[in-house]
């Protein structure tokens, strides 16, 4: 694609190219603070040993699946099922307002993320009590806001010539930077870290005496945020996926490679908070307050905390890259408003929830949303809200509702020949129908289950 007006459904330069902007999109926040907040409260080994099991059950099937349909139609992710059956467009329009509610957080902790790069890169001061000092940033009016502008302006003028364009050619650096940073930081801080090993052996051993249903709805609930299915990404990058791609070998080597992102942060996180004592279960706030105060404690900690969060930055990008393209894409085809025009709306609609999440945390705190719970109603602050609905109610009922398409409506004939290019790259098993029709929707009711209460 030349210019911002045309269509984008031109086809990755490359297969690497593809690789990096789809397995960009996958590896995000979600990897580097959620993951090692799952996995130290889920027991630490024993997490990760149920988390990669899910993963082979649920993100590469689903992986498939979505491509397949994405490739298939060519298209928004929208137009893609339509194509099939137009009754069943609906699955598109959920991934949509999925993936812009999304965004509505992810942005803002985007510029969360820059603030902190900025500061470490050029002061490393974060005052006497890092916690003070976030939570100072976070509550107030203007200056949060602006950072998330600055990060949601970039990402839209790069969006602006297409993801097949300069966004291929910035991931195919990126992607490859983030693994070698995040091995960096995590190398430096079991070596420096005192008691860090001690951190490394909870983190790698499993302790199978810990194992429960309430990690296995953790672990599955987690692949769905961290790889980044039932919310259209892979059917908006599956349109630009040309014939000579095999999907399904491309499918295992994105989610290995987000297994292997969410590991590392991991290995980055937990040792070195073990290693300074502080406690890991801090969530979002763990990236902030507490990796503040380790690494400044740490010789040569303004380096490696540099070093962190300019990998996390990227980390940011490269999954914002393709979170707006799918509202983009869909604008921009099924809305028929062109590039431009759908570049506007989209970065508009985004970035007033981003200004209404940011407020949340200040002058809004105190407004509180409500969220149905079998013990009662629970109130929940616009991050959270958002969060909770996105991750746990959105997404298991998009992957349900493609299980259902690919099987009920699709057929598995259809399926099949998209998925192997008509039989070059094999045959469709008994076992991914198996996946498809019971372990996977098993899985997402369990997600359901848990996130009102039903399971714990």
């Amino acid at each position: 694609m030349k210019g911002p007006e045309k269509s984008n459904t031109s086809v990755w330069s490359s297969r690497f190219g593809y690789l990096m902007v789809a397995a960009g999109a996958a590896i995000g926040l979600g990897n580097v603070w959620k993951f090692p907040y799952l996995a130290y409260r889920g027991g630490g080994g024993i997490f990760i040993v149920v988390y990669i099991l899910i993963v082979l059950l649920l993100a590469e099937p689903m992986v498939n699946m979505e491509t397949a349909i994405g490739r298939n139609g060519k298209a928004d992710t929208v137009t893609v099922y339509e194509k099939i059956n137009k009754r069943w467009g609906f699955i598109g329009w959920m991934a949509n307002i999925c993936t812009i509610m999304i965004n509505f957080f992810y942005v803002v902790v985007g510029g969360w993320v820059l603030r902190y790069a900025l500061q470490f890169i050029f002061s490393g001061d974060f005052g006497n009590n890092p916690n003070d000092f976030f939570q100072s940033f976070i509550s107030a009016p203007i200056q949060p806001i602006i950072y998330s502008f600055i990060v949601l302006f970039i990402v839209a003028i790069l969006l602006l010539f297409g993801i097949t364009n300069y966004v291929e050619k910035i991931s195919k650096v990126m992607l490859p930077a983030l693994f070698i940073l995040l091995i960096v930081c995590g190398v430096y801080a079991c070596l420096v870290a005192e008691g860090a090993l001690e951190g490394l052996k909870y983190y790698l051993l499993p302790d199978f005496g810990k194992m429960n249903v309430k990690v296995f709805a953790d672990a599955a609930t987690q692949v769905l945020f961290s790889v980044g299915i039932g919310w259209g990404i892979f059917t908006t990058l599956g349109a630009n996926v040309p014939d000579r791609n095999n999907i399904a070998k491309d499918s295992l080597m994105i989610s290995l490679m987000d297994t292997v992102a969410a590991i590392l942060a991991g290995f980055v996180i937990i040792p070195a908070a073990f290693g300074a004592g502080v406690d890991v279960q801090k969530g979002p706030a763990l990236l902030f307050d507490v990796m503040a105060g380790i690494f400044r404690n740490f010789p040569g900690g303004r380096l490696i905390g540099s070093l962190f969060f300019v990998a996390l930055l990227f980390a940011v990008f490269s999954s914002l890259f393709s979170f707006i393209e799918i509202s983009i894409r869909t604008f921009e085809i099924k809305c028929k408003l062109g590039r431009k025009k759908a570049v506007f709306v989209s970065t508009a609609v985004i970035g007033a929830g981003n200004i209404l999440v940011s407020l949340g945390f200040g002058p809004l705190r105190n407004v509180k949303l409500p969220w149905p719970y079998i013990t009662g109603i629970e109130y929940y602050g616009f991050y959270d809200w958002f969060d909770c609905f996105t991750a746990y109610v959105l997404l298991p009922l998009g992957c349900l509702f493609t299980c259902i398409f690919v099987w009920k409506v699709w057929g598995w004939k259809g399926y099949e020949n998209e998925l192997t290019a008509n039989g070059r790259d094999g045959k469709l098993t008994k076992y991914e129908k198996i996946l498809t029709t019971v372990v996977v929707p098993a899985l997402m009711v369990i997600v359901l289950l848990n996130v009102f209460g039903v399971i714990k």
